[in-house]
């Protein structure tokens, strides 16, 4: 049995990847790069950051961004790719960074964040190591191309499906889910099973009531549920402020629906989650 960090490693790389059609050029003239082809735009000032500041500033990316730009900066649910960003791009030691973390974009569905400076300064130097590495990477993305999915067996698949894996309690195999494999297809459809919060490129997850208390002092922080998956959960409270915490040091009220998807990625191997796959693809 393959170890589940696989299986979660191989999970995180297809909620990152977000699949940019390409865009028609001029009459007569090729078609244009989609902007996951093209080379990101080059740090302005280049910066260095102590080693000890850029992992304390990964891991409060992947608690208060990672949601949504992915926990490698690299474009998640439905925040932008870092690494490519202009502004990112253009800014030195948090100049820009800063002050569009503490007001936020609310328009675009981006909260915020409410936090010490010294948090800041870290989540700055990750972010700038990120884009540093996509740079010294010659900005190649990182894909999943379509053939890497084709390893599963349907037949067991169904038997995981109907069985061991208890999908079958939630989901019937008719109506609209009878054609679930026809109506989605490669990483979507990948995407659909892993991560069924995601329903459109780009879309704002939906915000469901939850209230976290936590285990430290008890105090309790009520909310609406913005992101849950085996590690962590954030909420967003009455005045906006997003709270994420590590999923271990929480108790946890409140109903969330798709509870069940989340608590599978820990318990898939690679094999059921491809069997599962080639499975929901046969339903046409």
């Amino acid at each position: 049995m393959i170890h589940r960090t696989l299986v979660l490693e191989l999970a995180v790389l297809i909620l990152v990847i977000s699949p940019l059609p390409a865009q028609q050029g001029g009459r007569g003239g090729p078609p244009a790069q989609s902007p996951a082809s093209r080379l990101p735009p080059k740090t302005v000032t280049p910066q260095t950051y102590p080693a000890d500041q850029i992992q304390a500033g990964e891991s409060r990316f992947i608690s208060q961004c990672g949601f949504c730009h992915g926990r490698d900066a690299q474009g998640g649910e439905s925040g932008p790719d870092l690494t490519r960003s202009p502004l990112v791009a253009g800014d030195v030691r948090g100049d820009k960074l800063t002050p569009l973390i503490l007001a936020g974009r609310p328009a675009a569905g981006m909260p915020a964040f409410s936090l010490p400076s010294a948090d800041i300064d870290a989540i700055v130097a990750f972010i700038h190591d990120a884009k540093t590495k996509t740079e010294s990477e010659k900005g190649n993305r990182r894909s999943v191309d379509v053939e890497d999915l084709q390893t599963g067996n349907a037949e067991a698949g169904k038997q995981y499906f109907n069985g061991a894996g208890g999908c079958a309690k939630c989901h019937s195999v008719r109506g609209s889910f009878a054609t679930v494999g026809a109506r989605f297809q490669g990483l979507a459809l990948m995407q659909r099973m892993l991560y069924p919060r995601n329903r459109a490129p780009g879309a704002t997850p939906g915000l469901l009531p939850a209230t976290v208390v936590t285990n430290a002092n008890g105090q309790t922080i009520s909310g609406r549920l913005a992101y849950r998956d085996e590690f962590t959960i954030t909420i967003v409270d009455a005045n906006e402020w997003s709270h994420s915490f590590p999923v271990a040091t929480v108790k946890i009220e409140g109903d969330d629906p798709l509870r069940e998807h989340t608590e599978q990625l820990g318990k898939y191997t690679e094999k059921d989650m491809h069997d599962v796959f080639a499975y929901l693809q046969s339903l046409k």
